[in-house]
């Protein structure tokens, strides 16, 4: 008998590498307006955009402030005043939507789950329009049993609200057979702590652990799941 029997995937960085889809989307958005994208300029809207989504993750920002607000933050450090931020960051989610890549080959992944009877639903934060683009073009949802975007919920992960909505959406769920999988601390592990179900952490880069996190499982390739199921 199966350990598991549904499978609760993050998107960004677990199955798709949004490192690269940001990076593209972000160039594109300078390009639009006469602008290069530097090293230096990514690097710090990444550290800019990250607090922003922990504050988010928190109760501290609502989705609208942050979808603006981490630019109007990137441009006043970077001393930008001739840029208009809302439609800089409309056209950035509009092309982010647009653009994936593959982590671990996880479309093939995804795809022997589901023909091994496994049930897999995607548990993202992003922005509806654009995480549902992203994942019809990937052909992604076409193999997930459903898509729960924290925009379309009323709560982001780690929320336990969030989770417990998801729940209530999965047939004959049960908690003791689900588990979820996650590249993020704070929202995926995190979220699983909280909802009280079994944790994957996909882990990559080896980075430390937080003590104070269960972590159930840990995989450095996608594909080192098949083992654990």
């Amino acid at each position: 008998m199966k350990k598991f029997s549904i499978l609760l995937w993050d998107v960004d960085q677990t199955l798709l590498d949004f490192s690269k889809s940001q990076r593209d989307a972000l160039c594109r958005s300078f390009q639009k307006y006469g602008r290069t994208l530097e090293d230096e300029t990514l690097a710090l809207y990444v550290s800019i955009n990250d607090v922003y989504w922990k504050r988010h993750e928190l109760g501290q920002v609502s989705k609208k402030e942050l979808l603006t607000g981490r630019f109007e933050t990137l441009f006043s450090r970077m001393g930008i005043t001739d840029l208009p931020v809302e439609e800089f960051a409309s056209f950035y989610q509009k092309a982010l939507g647009e653009v994936y890549f593959f982590r671990d080959d996880s479309l093939e992944l995804c795809q022997e789950l589901k023909d091994e009877g496994y049930l897999q639903y995607a548990v993202t934060n992003g922005v509806s329009s654009t995480q549902r683009n992203k994942l019809r073009l990937s052909g992604l949802d076409r193999i997930f049993d459903d898509i729960f975007v924290s925009e379309e919920m009323g709560e982001p992960k780690p929320s336990v609200k969030y989770f417990e909505r998801c729940f209530r959406k999965i047939p004959d769920f049960s908690r003791e057979r689900t588990l979820i999988i996650g590249d993020s601390l704070s929202s995926d592990m995190q979220g699983g702590n909280n909802a009280g179900i079994c944790c994957c952490w996909y882990n990559p880069g080896k980075k430390p652990r937080d003590s104070g996190l269960r972590i159930d499982y840990e995989i450095e390739n996608l594909w080192e799941l098949k083992e654990l199921l």
